[in-house]
């Protein structure tokens, strides 16, 4: 049976803040492999609600390089999972601008359509919003000095987790647990 926990956007704000110009040894840096932004974010998404998805595909969760989702560390997953979780773990909703607050997620796209961006709201004030990412990394830089032709907001509507948490099926092969990180 799953609990309503809720999401702790300043955590999450607090994590964006102190690792924008660092890494934290506990995740991989994925710069030069495809970028670091989505595990960033979902790195920020994790200290405002500790709790991962095991969900093997469809989950979202981060023990290794080896062992993790694909919502973790990719954009287009990380949207499907948290716009569409009845699960486990994070969840929210697209929504216009005007609705983001502070520990939500901007995605921004090219002319192409593909959304190749990600990054944390850590401020969201009369219509001024500022974010927080790597892959270049920024704090509080203003979304307006990006370039992009399309832009989604997710806000983060909240969390779940199990009554009775379930074993991770992977923490034989790793020895942690799903609060790790």
């Amino acid at each position: 049976m799953l609990r309503e926990q809720g999401y702790n956007r300043c955590a999450a704000v607090c994590y964006a803040c102190e690792w924008a110009y660092s890494r934290n040894e506990k995740f991989y840096d994925f710069e030069n492999i495809g970028g670091d932004c989505a595990n960033f974010v979902s790195q920020c998404i994790f200290a405002g609600c500790h709790v991962m998805n095991f969900t093997e595909n469809v989950g979202w969760y981060y023990l290794s390089t080896k062992y993790r989702a694909p919502a973790w560390t990719s954009i287009r997953y990380m949207y499907d999972f948290l716009t569409t979780n009845t699960g486990e773990g994070p969840y929210g909703r697209e929504v216009p601008l005007s609705e983001l607050e502070i520990g939500d997620v901007i995605q921004l796209a090219g002319e192409d359509g593909v959304y190749y961006h990600t990054g944390l709201v850590t401020c969201a004030s009369h219509g001024k919003i500022l974010i927080t990412a790597h892959s270049t990394d920024v704090y509080m830089r203003p979304l307006n000095t990006y370039s992009f032709s399309a832009v989604r907001g997710i806000h983060i509507l909240g969390s779940r987790r199990e009554t009775a948490p379930r074993q991770n099926p992977l923490v034989a092969d790793t020895g942690t647990t799903q609060d790790a990180g």
